[in-house]
């Protein structure tokens, strides 16, 4: 990180920080917000960790954070979003998952007292976050359906806390119109809410904090006729034990009853939440047509906070892997579908996803769409971007290898297996997921004679 001067040539420019070339990335960034003017800068070892250090008057102060614990600022405010629990001086333990505030002023000197504003419970995690000009905006993610809460700061610490009525239960994203280098800002109490969910398109909406009620800005229009269709939420039981929700997306006139054509979709990997999303191809290509949509939220995703993700990773990701054949197993025994009519399809962490699942559990399915995928886990770190995931899936390289060759596809198609017909896609042009892992598969499964 450089800071370069306007007006003067590049090769002027001075450095700030420096990474480590084992890093994930390195940052800066620049809060001008009227007397609370700072810059910070920082690393990050792998995906889940950064280590931040405030810059002022030529020098780094190191910020005192836990390393996987998300740092923001606003304001007086200095914000973390934690990935593991954190024991205050004195204070009672905050759960992974929580929200929490203090002093910016007392950070930087080594002071904080950090106080949670949010904290999860087993249904309800933090899907993000927005300030407007004076207020927090919680975007919530309760059994996966979104809904937001409004938080005031006060003097006293005593955060009010508000419910706001808006569309459910889809997915809500957030964007504050707030303008920090505006004292007279007019619209610094507005913020755009976008709503969709598997049935109907986005729409565009400015809500205002204090009060309810939203002006519809735009609406994507229908791409299909959803008349008649309905969605519906289930819950597997993983191997484990663990209940796992899925969507079930019915197109008109299907029966509960008689195996249907049906499209088994999922992805459990770097907490990256599934939330119900409006699709026009699934919808013109496969709801139209008769077929149901099924989307597993298994563990590795970030539906229920930083736990489920953390539940299947590294030595755990097998269970990512186990929840996906679970819901797989409770459709064919609810009577939704059967083997000869269910499908399943990821991309890129999912591409892994549906590898593992065909190779381990060919008889559930009689479709596999895998799609970019990694599928050679002894080499997959060598391989474009692919050393930055090892905090996701390990170090081939090390004893990881024990728990990694026990799913890796590439290693575990066999030629006496009897697979469902598999379609890989990739692309040169993918800079994270080399196009080698299709390929590769591909070659030897047909070597194989499938």
């Amino acid at each position: 990180i450089k800071r370069w001067k306007r007006g003067t040539p590049l090769s002027a420019a001075t450095v700030v920080f420096e990474g480590q070339k084992t890093d994930v990335s390195a940052w800066a960034s620049v809060d001008l917000t009227p007397g609370h003017e700072r810059v910070w800068v920082g690393r990050s070892p792998d995906f889940y960790t950064t280590e931040a250090f405030l810059w002022q008057d030529g020098r780094l102060q190191k910020i005192d954070k836990p390393l996987d614990a998300s740092l923001a600022f606003h304001k007086e405010w200095a914000l973390l979003t934690l990935r593991s629990a954190l024991t205050p001086a004195g204070g009672a333990a905050i759960p992974a998952g929580s929200l929490v505030v203090a002093k910016a002023a007392d950070l930087q000197a080594g002071r904080a007292r950090w106080r949670a504003v949010f904290t999860p419970s087993a249904t309800v995690a933090l899907s993000g976050y927005t300030w407007t000009r004076d207020r927090l905006l919680l975007n919530l993610l309760d059994n996966v359906a979104g809904r937001i809460e409004e938080l005031t700061p006060s003097a006293d610490g005593e955060w009010a806390r508000r419910a706001v009525k808006a569309p459910h239960p889809g997915t809500l994203s957030l964007a504050s119109l707030h303008d920090p280098m505006r004292r007279d800002d007019p619209l610094g109490d507005h913020y755009l809410v976008n709503y969709a969910d598997y049935l109907t398109p986005d729409s565009l909406m400015l809500m205002r904090t204090g009060r309810d009620g939203q002006e519809v800005l735009k609406q994507r229009s229908r791409i299909f006729d959803a008349t008649g269709m309905s969605v519906e939420q289930r819950f597997a039981t993983s191997a484990d034990g663990t209940r796992v929700p899925y969507f079930l997306v019915w197109p008109r006139g299907a029966r509960r009853d008689a195996p249907n054509p049906t499209l088994l979709y999922g992805y459990g990997g770097f907490q990256v939440s599934m939330r119900p999303g409006y699709s026009g191809g699934w919808g013109k290509g496969w709801l139209e047509r008769g077929g149901v949509l099924v989307v597993a939220n298994i563990r590795g995703g970030g539906e229920f906070g930083p736990s489920w993700h953390q539940a299947a990773v590294k030595a755990n990701k097998q269970r990512s892997y186990d929840d996906f054949i679970a819901v797989a197993e409770d459709l064919i025994r609810s009577g939704v579908t059967a083997p000869r009519h269910l499908g399943i399809m990821g991309g890129s962490n999912g591409g892994l996803l549906v590898g593992a699942t065909f190779t381990q559990r060919p008889d559930l399915f009689n479709a596999v769409v895998c799609q970019v995928p990694l599928l050679d886990m002894k080499r997959y770190h060598t391989l474009l971007a692919g050393a930055s995931w090892m905090a996701e899936y390990g170090n081939p390289d090390t004893d990881d290898w024990n728990f990694l060759k026990a799913y890796s596809p590439y290693q575990n198609v066999r030629a006496d297996g009897n697979y469902p017909p598999v379609l890989f896609t990739t692309s040169t042009r993918d800079d994270r997921v080399h196009p080698g892992h299709a390929r590769k598969m591909m070659a030897r499964m047909a070597e194989q004679g499938h």
